[in-house]
């Protein structure tokens, strides 16, 4: 009879756990018959000793197959998804999925909130007046066949198995483990159905991996996951020291997103989203190689149906489509605060959490599940990395119904680092893997 603590003291030891064992934890832990303390000490285990690529695997599926495993075989052609790790600014979904639909390939996308100084797609979707993301399953695959494109909210009952162990992670100390980061959002990708996937795995002040080696290391082990579960996986390793675009903020990154899809928007969010789509286009065997790819990711930039088909995604899921033409249509922030430049020289470095804390703290994130978000708030950059700042420049304005105090003032400041030598813009994609 297999036993609990057994298995525990396996991995305490570094010994490497079986299918049959790790078939056993789930099953009884998603049952209640194996008690969090247990799991937790599991957990710090394998924080301590690591998995093989195998375990992680078999973990991985596990997970999968925990609850419910959507079948989008009724959608035709190939599905493509793209996951991001998360960071300040990340509004590439909303911009990447029109674009990459746009040239005729499925995007059937399942998001989630934000929590803390990111921001949820679903939060941003949210911004536009009538928008659901919570359709049926049927009404999905309709939508994305009919259409092109779906961005929907997460079922309940997809990996019960990760909701349960993320809240202990949580609170135990083992949030910032490779193996259980892998699994975790692998186990949600794959369980949602897509035939394909293209992860943007962040590092840097703003992202949840702080060095580039650490990305690279998640980044291979989600490879290494999807290809032993039959997935074309592939990996961008992009900087996040700094804010995606401009916009920080729901309705912000929302106006910000329809630029880019006008073909006026930031430069390094529509260099992320041509890098990036033009992969996922070689996965969907749309085009042969991506410089093929490329070309005609910025043609439905230019005739405009990228644009169109983000109309047509929000008018299909209800939402106000005459927003997208007329962004002033979206609720206002009651104030716009501009915040001057109170040193000469060089922007070296910005720190994008604090930045992505201080519009938490403006109204456009939440610090609970049960906080109310103001899809006005938020915070628009004037100025990044390597721009030079004169003294009457303005740095940023900050977007919010609340009264800003000085203390918010002086923590915005502290976020720039400004010098009086030349900085190189950085370079926003190391490299893709695949």
């Amino acid at each position: 009879m297999m036993r609990m603590v057994d298995l525990i003291e396996l991995k305490k030891n570094n010994q490497v756990l079986t299918k049959e064992q790790i078939h056993f934890i789930i099953e009884e832990y998603c049952n209640q018959r194996i008690p969090d303390y247990q799991m937790s000490a599991l957990l710090m285990a394998i924080c301590f000793n690591g998995l093989t690529k195998q375990e992680t695997a078999l973990l991985t599926d596990e997970m999968i197959h925990s609850g419910e495993v959507i079948d989008l075989s009724a959608i035709e052609g190939i599905k493509v998804d793209k996951h991001s790790t998360g960071g300040v600014g990340d509004k590439t979904s909303l911009v990447l999925g029109p674009m990459v639909a746009a040239c005729g390939v499925k995007v059937a996308k399942m998001s989630g909130r934000g929590l803390g100084h990111t921001g949820g797609t679903l939060d941003k979707l949210e911004s536009i007046p009538g928008m659901n993301i919570n359709i049926s399953k049927e009404d999905f695959i309709k939508q994305v066949n009919e259409i092109g494109i779906a961005i929907i909210g997460q079922s309940t009952n997809l990996v019960p198995a990760d909701q349960k162990m993320y809240a202990l992670r949580d609170v135990t100390a083992t949030v910032d483990c490779i193996p259980l980061i892998a699994s975790s959002i692998m186990s949600k990708k794959l369980a949602s159905g897509s035939d394909t996937i293209l992860l943007d795995v962040k590092y840097g002040k703003g992202a949840f991996m702080r060095t580039k080696e650490e990305a690279k290391k998640l980044a291979y082990t989600m490879i290494e996951i999807g290809q032993h579960l039959g997935k074309d996986t592939r990996a961008a390793i992009s900087d996040m020291n700094q804010p995606l675009g401009n916009a920080i903020g729901n309705s912000l990154e929302v106006i910000e997103a329809i630029n880019t899809l006008k073909g006026k928007g930031p430069k390094d969010l529509l260099d992320l989203c041509l890098e990036t789509g033009s992969h996922m286009l070689v996965q969907a065997k749309r085009c042969q190689n991506e410089i093929e790819a490329l070309q005609l990711l910025k043609q439905v930039i230019a005739d405009g149906s990228a644009l169109n088909k983000l109309k047509k995604m929000v008018n299909y899921q209800h939402g106000d489509v005459d927003i997208i033409d007329n962004p002033k249509l979206f609720k206002q922030a009651k104030i716009i605060l501009p915040v001057k430049v109170n040193k000469e020289g060089y922007i070296k470095d910005l720190e994008a959490k604090t930045l992505g804390m201080i519009s938490m703290k403006l109204g456009g994130g939440r610090l609970t599940k049960e906080d109310t978000i103001d899809h006005s708030a938020g915070i628009i950059l004037n100025k990044k990395i390597g721009d030079y700042c004169n003294s009457e420049d303005i740095l940023a304005y900050l977007y919010t119904d609340k009264e800003i105090d000085q203390e918010l003032i002086e923590e915005f400041y502290n976020a720039y680092q400004i010098v009086d030598f030349f900085v190189e813009k950085p370079t926003l994609i190391d490299e893709i893997l695949v």
